[in-house]
């Protein structure tokens, strides 16, 4: 059992609820101090811990017991009062609802000030009347203000709270701490008094206003006896969701850091309550805080049971103990303890080494609760069970070794009797000759003998207990053969219960190889906002970042990686460049930005001879890549040419083995080259990682090649643009276009010609004419120059330019194409050709809309005659062909056989392409139109608005097509007085 010295945390409660629940989340419970019979003491976590029972209510009774536990346990630092506590239910836009946690930043004593004649006032000025826990805990408690801090550590709170109610559940007590229920949440307006509402036998029936008394019965009645009425519920959006979600999530309780009003007074007004609180911005009163700290340093942690009005009840008192209790185990988590402890009767030495081969980053920014997650558990005290094993994981550039060199000055400052070694991983050279230099100061007898096996001796070391306390830190463990295998440097590491052990790696394979717990992995995400606004300002002058919009985008463009921020800064430093310049430079072009990212730049926290660009840092990862998963990086060089976000798994090609393809994939993720959505088998890709790799194969002279085979692949893999496999290439499509945008490097013109044709058919799907026009004119241009003139994929691609320049009116452009087409299909494919048809089709559809009907029905008569012959009356060139025939006739005014081929279209149409195929609701609405025109209004907006509603589906509401829809359906109403309901088609 530890000595009264290893104690520095004190716990107290005020009722054996909150003694049961902190009981709960304690990893230990000892005997009672014999010394002190209110006292009990324990573990939890990493934290020997004092638990006292107030044996009163209030604040002498708390300064009491502080002033005990003070006495017996001289070490104590710090002391939780952990309690359940009267919420303030609005303060400002946020909620306050029951179960949730609050912890105070400072303490008000709100019965601390001056009675006047009309009323108590608070003491002015903050000395006088409010009380804060000391600096350290002040700047945690800033941390989890913060948006990040604050959901991180609710959601360690829920986990916790499950583990208290498991543990309840074990022991037989578990409905006490379960969710009451957010029906059970019932906060009444404040001026709403609790009593009996039909009762002329006692004096509530002449309580009117705050001051009037109630009787004793219906003080110690409940709302639901009183009959309370819910009219006077005030209505709260977080109960709101609370309601409509699963229970299990409707428990976890918020977190609120504000100020808490402490005093001997039990607040049971809500008029009162408000009245105190918001001259001062009190969230929530308790009793004992202020005593304590009289005392001792404290925080209140306290779980929210009641609205201190005058209808709380106890119902929720055995949950908000449970909250509270998790909430301070949560909070301890990320407290290392403040002196290193002594676990062995043997001397450990006074002064610990400190072999760190970086000076301190003065410019550190932020992560500090990062920061704090990585010193609390690889402090070498964390855990006196084992040799603690902490890995520090992320892509390269994200700040991997700032964070570990920080934690190490701070573990230094805080245990100068710990020692500190840094060793690098990047080869075995530089791991062994760190090794040495350890050796060489713990005076290793034979270190330096030239047959002296380093590493081994080190180790041997270290394991001993005489080594005393030691952190050892091992960056840049990225290279999972140096690191790993039977002789990798992972064997040479020391095990000491009085040690610990730190790597940073890029690669989360070294990181399984670990065999490390969820705890025991800290990823680091990309900066935040503040963050790298603050870093990349802190070397520039003020005049250099005034354009804030400039500021923001460059931030963006750099992902907030970092390296690539200090870079930028760097740069912009030293040629006096504002932020706005520097970001349209970036833009400018690939080049260019892959030209700024190369530059090296002065950075002391860095190693001599490797380099520090970010367009350069990522090169020795592609290479261990290239060596050790040949298909990982296959798949890296033609997911660089793709969009950045939801790569589909299914444009990869698929390998024989499909073990190596799962593996190829899970080294690209390891290293964070690569991110996938949850459940998706979607791919994103870091636009720095993405610009890169194109200088990796630039330099290596594989860029052209590289392009060419991720063409090859697309075309490949994207699928002929059709209504049946829209999901397909509406998903790809992004990914093409961009590929496209490095066509001028390919050297297969067929495959770029293919995947343009394949992209602007896409865009004439999506009703996007105009970009459809421009890709459709580099297919005709590349195809005569692969094919010739005459060759019918050439023809092809000249039919879909014109028909580009048909949909956006361009109709001469269009019909001198169309003739020509014709032309040449006469004379390559003859007159009766399918495609040869399709051209004299599109022509004819060209003198309809000139106002040459006759003629036009005349050709449509005798195309559709040929097309049945050649292709069979129910295919789809032959109801399109009867389509456009109706249409003509409509146009006569030949309104009753057009109605008839219309329907006899739709009908085949329907049954041979699908109801919800674009052919099929072309149909619809030319049927409808014809319907209109005679006069039969009802059928027409029957047929109107199903054509609406399927366009609205398949095509979207922005699309030419649903546009048509919505204003044929319009008139139709708009004919029949159904103006309010035309309008409001309109507004689709």
């Amino acid at each position: 059992m530890p000595r009264r010295e290893d104690f520095e945390i004190a716990i107290v409660c005020g009722l054996p609820l909150e003694h049961d629940a902190v009981s709960l989340v304690s990893d230990e419970v000892w005997k009672e101090d014999t010394e002190n019979s209110d006292c009990k003491t324990g573990r939890i976590g990493q934290h020997h811990v004092v638990l006292a029972l107030l044996p009163g209510m209030g604040k002498a009774s708390a300064a009491s017991t502080a002033a005990n536990i003070r006495s017996s346990y001289r070490h104590v630092r710090l002391c939780f009062v952990v309690r359940v506590c009267g919420g303030v239910p609005q303060t400002g836009n946020k909620e306050i609802l029951l179960g949730d946690v609050v912890v105070g930043k400072g303490i008000v004593s709100y019965d601390f000030g001056r009675q006047y004649p009309d009323g108590f006032t608070l003491k002015d000025g903050v000395e006088s009347n409010t009380a804060k826990p000391d600096r350290h805990i002040r700047k945690q408690l800033a941390i989890f203000e913060t948006i990040n801090g604050r959901l991180r550590l609710q959601e360690e709170i829920a986990s916790f709270l499950e583990k208290l109610q498991a543990k309840a559940t074990q022991q037989g007590c578990g409905a006490k701490y379960g969710y009451p229920g957010a029906g059970e949440d019932r906060l009444f307006k404040p001026e709403y008094r609790h009593k009996h509402r039909i009762s002329p036998s006692c004096i509530c029936s002449t309580c009117e206003k705050g001051s009037d008394p109630v009787c004793e019965d219906a003080v110690r009645s409940s709302c639901y006896d009183l009959g309370c009425e819910a009219q006077y519920l005030v209505p709260r959006m977080r109960l709101k969701r609370k309601r409509g979600g699963e229970i299990k999530k409707a428990q976890d309780p918020a977190i609120h850091i504000g100020i808490v009003g402490s005093g001997d007074r039990v607040i049971k007004s809500g008029e009162h309550r408000d009245s105190i609180a918001k001259p001062k911005g009190i969230i929530a009163f308790e009793m004992e805080g202020a005593g304590i700290m009289e005392e001792i340093p404290c925080v209140v942690v306290k779980g929210v049971c009641d609205y201190a009005d005058c209808h709380k009840s106890k119902k929720w008192q055995d949950f908000a103990a449970a909250t509270a209790a998790s909430a301070l185990q949560a909070i301890l988590e990320y407290m290392p303890p403040a002196r290193s402890r002594k676990y062995s009767v043997e001397q450990v030495p006074r002064q610990g080494h400190f072999l760190v081969p970086f000076g301190r980053n003065e410019s550190f920014i932020g992560r500090e609760d990062i920061l704090q997650r990585v010193i609390a558990r690889a402090n070498p005290v964390a855990n006196r069970d084992d040799c603690q094993r902490t890995a520090v994981e992320g892509l390269g550039g994200i700040g991997k070794t700032q964070i570990a060199l920080e934690a190490a000055f701070r573990l230094h400052d805080a245990y100068s009797d710990c020692s500190i070694f840094w060793v690098p991983a990047v080869e075995a050279a530089g791991f062994e000759n760190a090794y040495r230099e350890i050796g060489q100061s713990l005076g290793v007898t034979g270190i330096d003998e030239d047959s002296a096996d380093v590493k081994t001796l080190v180790k041997a070391a270290l394991s001993r207990k005489d080594a005393g306390t030691w952190l050892l830190i091992v960056d840049n463990a990225d290279d999972a053969d140096l690191v790993c295998g039977p002789t990798g440097l992972l064997s040479f590491l020391p095990y000491s219960r009085m040690g610990s052990i730190l790597l940073t790696t890029r690669n989360h394979q070294i990181t399984v190889e670990l065999d490390l717990s969820e705890t025991g992995v800290v990823s680091i995400p990309r900066m935040s906002q503040t963050e790298a606004t603050e870093l990349l300002q802190r070397s520039l002058e003020e005049d250099q970042t005034q354009d804030a919009e400039s500021l923001t985008s460059l931030l963006d463009f750099l992902a907030y990686l970092p390296l690539a921020i200090k870079q930028a800064s760097a740069y912009m430093a030293k040629t006096r460049m504002g932020i706005s310049r520097y970001l349209q430079h970036c833009r400018s072009s690939d080049k260019k930005m892959i030209k700024l990212l190369s530059k090296d730049f002065e950075d002391r926290g860095r190693y001599r001879g490797i380099a520090n660009a970010a367009a350069t840092t990522w090169l020795i990862s592609f290479e261990q890549i290239s060596r050790d998963y040949p298909l990982a990086i296959q798949y890296l060089r033609f997911m660089c040419f793709l969009a950045e976000k939801e790569i589909p798994a299914s444009l990869l090609w698929t390998a024989d083995d499909e073990l190596e393809a799962d593996e190829a994939i899970g080294a690209l993720k390891a290293y964070a080259f690569i991110t996938e959505r949850a459940g998706q088998e979607l791919y994103d890709m870091h636009r720095l990682v993405r610009l890169a790799i194109h200088n990796w194969l630039e330099n290596d002279g594989e860029f052209e090649t590289s392009v060419t085979a991720a063409l090859h692949q697309l075309d490949e893999v994207f699928p002929n643009p059709k209504h049946e496999n829209r999901a397909d290439w509406v998903q790809y499509l992004p990914h093409a276009s961009t590929a496209l945008k490095f066509g001028e490097y390919s050297t297969d013109n067929m495959a770029k010609s293919n995947i343009l044709r394949k992209v602007a058919q896409s865009n004439f799907l999506l009703g996007k004419y105009q970009d459809a026009e421009s890709l459709c004119d580099q297919v005709r241009e590349l195809r005569t120059e692969l094919l010739g003139a005459e060759h019918p994929n050439t023809l092809m691609s000249m039919t879909n330019l014109a028909h580009m320049l048909h949909r956006q009116g361009k109709n001469n452009e269009a019909e001198a194409i169309y003739l020509q087409v014709l032309e040449l299909r006469i004379k390559v494919l003859g007159a009766e050709h399918p495609d040869t048809l399709g051209s004299v089709n599109n022509l004819v559809i060209m003198l309809d809309e000139q106002g040459k009907l006759n003629e036009a029905e005349a050709i449509h008569r005798q195309v559709l005659e040929l097309q049945t012959k050649l292709s069979g009356a129910v295919h789809p060139n032959t109801l399109s062909s009867m389509h456009n025939l109706a249409i003509v006739l409509h146009r006569q005014g030949k309104l009753n056989e057009s109605e008839t081929i219309h329907r006899q279209t739709l009908e085949l149409f329907t049954k041979v392409v699908g109801a919800e195929h674009p052919n099929t609701l072309f149909s619809m609405n030319s049927l409808a139109s014809v319907l209109y025109d005679q006069g039969k209004n009802d059928e027409s907006e029957a047929i109107h608005r199903q054509a609406l509603e399927l366009r609205l589906k398949v095509l979207g509401a922005e699309h030419p097509g649903t546009r048509q829809s919505i204003d044929n359906l319009a008139i139709v109403l708009r004919i029949q007085g159904k103006y309010d309901q035309a309008e409001g088609i309109r507004k689709f």
